[in-house]
């Protein structure tokens, strides 16, 4: 960290691992349903890929998988049980025979368990993780016979980092042996050999994987912001802590720096890793000087607002000052303000509090008169650092007024384009009405014409009906006139043949009796016939019909 002059800026501001590059986008961040389990036991590592979760295959665990190779199941072959119990070269002698795909899906198996879309994937990941853990098999020795595959969920299991399972990162046999072993930094964008620059502190000897230039004293996560306030450096032994986890675990608190020249109380940071103390006010002055430029109007934000938690508790005037400062321009970006802006405000400030700083005012606290010259040059100073103030205020506020002037002249512009079209939807409205009006209006007519017709038809169906009725009385009784006339036509020709029948009769009886009683029982049966047919009901009689039916002709 800097100090409060800000003229020696140590290279332990920026970490190392600034200069560390890889391929994938790594968060430092770990799923929370993997922090730890039932039994209390922490994963080694909280770090993550974020990248390695969008670019492969969601799956269900391995143990619900079958693939079929030569006919015969492989189901059973290789479990990833198998891999975290039983010895190293048993399992990759079995792992040799399989195919490729099964090896995926039992990549992607562990792949989904640690991504929570197992059943329980906690206990899981727990009960496998507690059989890598506990073996004393896996050594140097035993690993190299190890399988690529095999080697590489094993890291996984020990590790909790999934993104050594990801096709695009190709470490060799050796550094993911050391990785396992806890020879080798875990994250793949260091690689560096542990300990880190051959450390010998208590913290990088006793704690297994820990890396001091890119893991946090603390909690051991490690990321890649670089050129913020998000972590801080120790003046001492060079290592580094969250900010966050300072805050948390109280190693950010007032106290008085070794480098305090008035021995007033300041904001300090404690190293957790060899207990000295470092002032945050130089080091936060020095972080803004040199990378606030690069910052973006979020970025911008982040870090003043890390500074406002720094600095929340800070009981010192300078410190008290910085934390209204911060809220103030964080206020004031919200409100609509330039990060450039922005930025140039806290870097005036961070020079006002230089001049306000106990060294600078030793002299004219405790040193009696000031030469002349230095008083000039004082006031030169304060004359110039005047009007550098009051031109970043006018050109904030000839910005202010151009930017105020070409929204009003834009709004100016958009009323009357607003006008126009309230006018052009008068005008669309007025004929659309006219249309309508006119569209009524024809309704009305047809409507009329069609009751006008409907009226007409029920006359015509009403006369229709009366015509049919006198047409069906009519024909009724013409039948009726037709079978009486017919009846008595019948009747009539009925009564003469029967005369008939009777004058013959007589005549045979007067000629004689013999052979005639045959001949007269003849006639009689005949006459009881045509009576009889006489006597029975007629027929209904058609009278459109000419036709008359006789009983017989006059012999």
């Amino acid at each position: 960290m800097g100090t409060s002059s800000g003229s020696n800026l140590p290279h332990q501001m920026l970490p190392p691992r600034q200069q560390l590059q890889t391929v994938l986008s790594l968060a430092s961040s770990d799923p929370p349903h993997l922090s730890r389990s039932s039994s209390g036991i922490v994963r080694e590592s909280p770090a993550e890929s974020a990248s390695s979760q969008e670019t492969w295959p969601t799956s269900k665990s391995i143990m619900a998988k079958k693939t079929e190779s030569g006919g015969k199941s492989v189901t059973d072959k290789v479990s990833l049980q198998d891999i975290a119990r039983e010895r190293v070269e048993l399992v990759s002698e079995r792992m040799l025979r399989l195919p490729e795909g099964y090896l995926e899906e039992l990549k992607n198996g562990l792949k989904a368990i640690l991504d929570g879309n197992g059943s329980q994937p906690v206990e899981e990941f727990m009960f496998l993780q507690k059989f890598v853990q506990t073996r004393s098999d896996l050594n140097s020795k035993t690993l190299v016979r190890a399988h690529r595959v095999q080697l590489e969920i094993l890291v996984v299991i020990k590790t909790g980092i999934q993104v050594f399972l990801h096709p695009n990162i190709n470490l060799s046999q050796t550094n993911l042996i050391e990785i396992f072993l806890h020879k080798r930094c875990r994250n793949i964008a260091c690689q560096n050999e542990l300990p880190a620059d051959d450390c010998r502190c208590e913290m990088c000897a006793n704690r297994k994987g820990f890396c001091n230039l890119c893991m946090c004293v603390i909690c051991s996560k490690f990321d890649f912001a670089v050129n913020t306030c998000r972590w801080i450096g120790c003046d001492v032994c060079s290592h580094w802590t969250h900010t966050d986890c300072a805050i948390r675990d109280g190693e950010i608190s007032m106290g008085v720096s070794a480098k305090s020249v008035s021995g007033m109380g300041e904001m300090l940071f404690k190293c957790r890793a060899c207990n000295h103390t470092s002032e945050l006010l130089g080091w936060v002055k020095d972080v803004f000087h040199h990378c606030v430029p690069n910052w973006d109007r979020e970025a911008l934000m982040k870090e003043l607002d890390f500074v406002r938690r720094i600095f929340r508790g800070s009981e010192d005037t300078r410190g008290r000052k910085l934390f209204w400062k911060c809220e103030e321009i964080i206020d004031k970006i919200k409100g609509g303000l330039a990060e450039a802006t922005a930025a140039k405000l806290i870097l005036m400030f961070f020079q006002e509090i230089e001049l306000d700083s106990p060294k600078s005012r030793e002299n004219g606290d405790g040193g009696g008169m000031i030469a002349p010259q230095d008083a000039c040059n004082r006031i030169a100073e304060v004359v110039k650092e005047t009007l550098r103030k009051m031109e970043i205020v006018g050109e904030e506020k000839t910005r202010m007024y151009k930017k105020a002037r070409m929204g009003l002249e834009e709004c100016e512009r958009e009323m009357e384009e607003k006008a126009k079209e309230v006018a052009e939807l008068k005008m669309e409205r007025q004929k659309k009405k006219q249309q309508i009006e006119e569209v009524e209006r024809i309704v009305r007519l047809k409507q009329a014409e069609a009751e006008m017709f409907q009226l007409k038809a029920n006359e015509a169906k009403m006369e229709a009906e009366r015509l049919e009725r006198i047409v069906k009385a009519k024909k009724e009784k013409t039948e009726e006139e037709y079978a009486s006339n017919y009846l008595k036509q019948r009747l009539s020709e009925a009564e003469a043949e029967k005369e008939y029948l009777f004058q013959k009769l007589k005549e045979q009886e007067s000629g004689g009796n013999g052979g005639g009683e045959t001949s007269q029982s003849v006639m009689y049966s005949k006459i009881r016939e045509m009576l009889s047919g006489y006597n029975a009901p007629s027929p209904r009689v058609d009278p459109r019909s000419n036709q008359r039916n006789h009983f017989g002709s006059n012999p």
